[in-house]
């Protein structure tokens, strides 16, 4: 197996292997790569329980961890997923939402393992980066929403 050269460490209470497989199943270009088993006993676990998985989410190359319950992830580190259209936002932030995740604002959530996520339109991306009072209207749309609303923003966008 090629080891990539920079990796993202994922701590995880006990549940690393659940959160890839949900991953691999969720976003394209995913997958879980293997399955390390400890070779001893450690604090957050036995000999034989799941270490380590390695997988991918979206390309990127990850490394869940089961350090045990004493880190927990917050809002500093979040996936970015852009999406194309309406129909791909609400099937990805359903999917994380649907499966015991929780909402949040500005098309954030959390899945169930606390993992933040940002499910961002293009057309969000766009009008930012277009700036003035284009920027300002659909930062203005966004800011009173949970997940994102395409054509919202898309009608802020001309406003």
């Amino acid at each position: 197996m090629k080891v990539a050269k920079n990796t993202i460490c994922l701590w995880f209470d006990k549940d690393a292997e659940a959160a890839a497989r949900f991953y691999a199943a969720t976003f394209p270009n995913s997958e879980l790569r293997a399955v390390h088993r400890a070779p001893g006993d450690f604090p957050g676990g036995k000999q034989g329980d799941v270490l380590t998985v390695d997988f991918t989410v979206l390309g990127i190359p990850c490394l869940g961890l089961n350090g045990g319950p004493q880190f927990e992830h917050s809002e500093a580190f979040s996936f970015q997923v852009s999406t194309e259209d309406q129909a791909e936002t609400d099937r990805y932030w359903n999917a994380i939402v649907g499966n015991g995740g929780k909402e949040s604002e500005c098309g954030w959530c959390k899945d169930r393992w606390g993992l933040s996520w940002q499910i961002t339109p293009r057309v969000l991306t766009e009008a930012m980066a277009a700036g003035g009072a284009e920027a300002q209207r659909a930062f203005s749309a966004m800011m009173t929403m949970r997940k994102i609303d395409v054509a919202a923003i898309e009608k802020a966008r001309r406003g």
